[in-house]
Protein backbone atom coordinates (compact mmCIF):
# COMPACT_ATOMS: atom_id res chain seq x y z
CA UNK A 1 0.00 0.00 0.00
CA UNK A 2 1.18 3.53 -1.04
CA UNK A 3 0.87 6.50 1.42
CA UNK A 4 0.73 10.14 -0.33
CA UNK A 5 1.16 12.73 1.88
CA UNK A 6 0.23 16.64 0.10
CA UNK A 7 0.84 19.55 1.18
CA UNK A 8 -0.89 22.97 -0.93
CA UNK A 9 0.35 25.21 -3.26
CA UNK A 10 1.69 28.51 -2.23
CA UNK A 11 4.62 29.66 -4.79
CA UNK A 12 4.26 29.62 -8.32
CA UNK A 13 5.94 25.91 -8.63
CA UNK A 14 3.94 23.77 -6.59
CA UNK A 15 5.47 22.02 -3.47
CA UNK A 16 5.63 18.06 -3.77
CA UNK A 17 5.90 15.31 -1.51
CA UNK A 18 6.36 11.24 -2.42
CA UNK A 19 6.22 7.88 -0.87
CA UNK A 20 9.17 7.03 -2.21
CA UNK A 21 11.48 4.37 -0.29
CA UNK A 22 13.16 6.33 2.63
CA UNK A 23 16.99 6.89 0.64
CA UNK A 24 14.83 10.52 -0.38
CA UNK A 25 14.69 13.37 0.85
CA UNK A 26 10.73 14.31 0.49
CA UNK A 27 10.87 18.07 -1.15
CA UNK A 28 13.49 16.63 -3.93
CA UNK A 29 12.99 15.14 -7.25
CA UNK A 30 10.21 16.47 -8.60
CA UNK A 31 7.91 19.46 -9.26
CA UNK A 32 5.25 20.46 -11.48
CA UNK A 33 3.94 24.22 -12.60
CA UNK A 34 0.88 25.97 -11.55
CA UNK A 35 -0.20 25.88 -15.81
CA UNK A 36 1.47 22.11 -15.97
CA UNK A 37 -0.97 20.50 -12.94
CA UNK A 38 -4.03 22.83 -14.58
CA UNK A 39 -3.35 21.17 -18.09
CA UNK A 40 -3.24 17.90 -16.69
CA UNK A 41 -6.38 18.27 -14.87
CA UNK A 42 -7.71 19.62 -17.88
CA UNK A 43 -6.29 15.98 -20.12
CA UNK A 44 -7.15 13.84 -17.17
CA UNK A 45 -10.82 14.55 -17.06
CA UNK A 46 -11.10 14.30 -21.07
CA UNK A 47 -9.32 11.03 -20.96
CA UNK A 48 -11.74 10.00 -18.10
CA UNK A 49 -8.65 9.19 -15.65
CA UNK A 50 -9.69 9.15 -11.83
CA UNK A 51 -7.07 11.79 -10.08
CA UNK A 52 -8.12 9.40 -6.69
CA UNK A 53 -6.18 6.50 -8.67
CA UNK A 54 -4.45 7.37 -11.89
CA UNK A 55 -2.12 10.06 -12.35
CA UNK A 56 0.37 11.22 -15.03
CA UNK A 57 3.34 9.24 -15.68
CA UNK A 58 6.81 10.78 -16.73
CA UNK A 59 9.36 8.69 -18.27
CA UNK A 60 12.71 8.35 -20.32
CA UNK A 61 13.48 5.89 -22.85
CA UNK A 62 16.19 5.36 -25.18
CA UNK A 63 16.34 6.94 -28.47
CA UNK A 64 15.70 10.55 -30.08
CA UNK A 65 18.17 12.72 -31.89
CA UNK A 66 20.30 13.60 -28.72
CA UNK A 67 20.03 9.48 -27.15
CA UNK A 68 16.90 9.95 -24.45
CA UNK A 69 13.84 10.40 -24.89
CA UNK A 70 10.88 11.99 -22.28
CA UNK A 71 7.85 9.82 -22.15
CA UNK A 72 4.93 11.49 -20.74
CA UNK A 73 1.15 9.78 -20.79
CA UNK A 74 -1.61 9.21 -18.29
CA UNK A 75 -2.08 5.43 -16.46
CA UNK A 76 -4.88 4.21 -14.44
CA UNK A 77 -2.93 2.99 -11.22
CA UNK A 78 0.91 3.67 -10.25
CA UNK A 79 3.32 0.66 -10.47
CA UNK A 80 4.69 -1.39 -7.28
CA UNK A 81 8.12 0.22 -7.37
CA UNK A 82 6.91 4.13 -8.55
CA UNK A 83 7.68 7.27 -6.68
CA UNK A 84 4.26 9.35 -6.54
CA UNK A 85 4.22 12.91 -6.16
CA UNK A 86 1.11 14.84 -5.94
CA UNK A 87 0.18 18.61 -6.79
CA UNK A 88 -2.52 19.64 -5.67
CA UNK A 89 -4.58 16.62 -6.21
CA UNK A 90 -2.57 15.73 -9.48
CA UNK A 91 -0.59 12.36 -8.53
CA UNK A 92 2.97 12.25 -10.91
CA UNK A 93 4.17 8.68 -11.71
CA UNK A 94 8.37 7.76 -11.72
CA UNK A 95 9.48 4.44 -12.76
CA UNK A 96 12.74 3.99 -11.02
CA UNK A 97 15.37 3.79 -14.05
CA UNK A 98 13.48 7.31 -14.97
CA UNK A 99 14.04 8.93 -11.45
CA UNK A 100 17.90 8.83 -12.06
CA UNK A 101 17.21 10.93 -15.12
CA UNK A 102 14.28 13.24 -14.14
CA UNK A 103 15.73 14.00 -10.40
CA UNK A 104 15.24 17.57 -9.72
CA UNK A 105 13.08 18.26 -12.84
CA UNK A 106 10.43 20.98 -13.18
CA UNK A 107 7.36 20.29 -15.76
CA UNK A 108 5.76 23.56 -17.12
CA UNK A 109 3.34 23.58 -19.60
CA UNK A 110 3.88 26.53 -22.30
CA UNK A 111 0.81 28.25 -24.67
CA UNK A 112 1.96 30.28 -26.94
CA UNK A 113 1.02 30.93 -30.81
CA UNK A 114 4.20 28.94 -32.06
CA UNK A 115 3.87 26.36 -29.56
CA UNK A 116 1.90 24.47 -26.78
CA UNK A 117 2.77 21.59 -24.92
CA UNK A 118 5.07 20.50 -22.09
CA UNK A 119 8.23 21.79 -20.88
CA UNK A 120 11.01 19.28 -19.26
CA UNK A 121 13.16 21.48 -17.50
CA UNK A 122 16.02 19.29 -16.86
CA UNK A 123 19.35 20.08 -14.87
CA UNK A 124 20.46 16.86 -15.75
CA UNK A 125 20.27 17.44 -19.35
CA UNK A 126 23.71 17.68 -20.93
CA UNK A 127 22.26 18.11 -23.98
CA UNK A 128 18.82 18.65 -25.71
CA UNK A 129 17.78 18.84 -29.17
CA UNK A 130 15.55 21.43 -30.81
CA UNK A 131 12.43 19.65 -30.68
CA UNK A 132 12.35 19.62 -26.92
CA UNK A 133 11.68 15.57 -26.62
CA UNK A 134 15.11 14.50 -26.57
CA UNK A 135 18.26 15.07 -24.34
CA UNK A 136 21.19 13.08 -23.42
CA UNK A 137 23.14 13.38 -19.90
Amino acid sequence: MVTIETQPSQAPIAAATHSAPPQAAPNQGLQVTEKAIKRIRIAMAKEGISPTEGGLRLGVMGGGCSGLSYSIKFDTQPHDRDRIYEFDGVRVFVDPKSFLYLHGMTLDYEETLMRQGFNFINPNSTRSCGCGSSFSS
